[in-house]
């Protein structure tokens, strides 16, 4: 079994361990949205200005913030809007300071624009600290306070179904 098998292996033991925590210990605010995270494929979002898009539809929020999955790839520039599977070590743990610093940040919604599974995305939406996270169904429904089912390359209508969740529960 080569190395990176061995990793992803323990992060997925690790991520299963954490859920199972989480999923005893969550609890969500009723407190209106200030500040948005959001996590991505950087093949969606390079395509999709989704940060424009929520800002035009949570018109009350003041902070977006975006953080992107990419593969990795040693000729591309270093990031500090990206992370990869180099930015966690084996034991589940992020490295790179700029995605710890994004995880430790008490958003009031996550946002995991992502539409299929991704070990890398999901134990960083696991581990964020938002109070609220908000994904597409067909992902990792426990991960999610709010799932929501739509292709993501229908944004407006994604972001519609958030506001109307969100109105629904005052929380705009």
């Amino acid at each position: 079994m080569g190395f990176l098998k061995f990793k992803e292996q323990s992060i997925r033991k690790k991520f299963e361990k954490q859920l199972q925590t989480a999923l005893q210990n969550h609890t969500t605010s009723a407190k209106q949205v200030q500040k948005v995270g959001i996590l991505a494929f950087d093949e969606l979002s390079s395509v999709i200005d989704i940060t424009r898009l929520l800002e035009e539809g949570l018109e009350n929020a003041k902070h977006f913030h975006l953080f992107s999955y990419r593969p990795y790839d040693k000729n591309a520039p270093k990031s500090y809007k990206h992370f990869s599977e180099k930015d966690i070590n084996r034991r589940g743990e992020f490295t790179d300071p700029s995605i710890q610093q994004f995880l430790e940040t008490p958003f009031d919604i996550l946002i995991g624009f992502y539409n299929h599974s991704n070990l890398y995305l999901e134990m960083a939406t696991l581990q964020s600290k938002a109070m609220f996270k908000i994904g597409f169904a067909g992902v990792n429904d426990q991960l999610f306070d709010l799932v929501i089912s739509e292709n993501p390359l229908k944004t407006e209508s994604f972001i519609s179904e958030i506001v109307k969740y969100l109105t629904l529960l005052k929380k705009i």
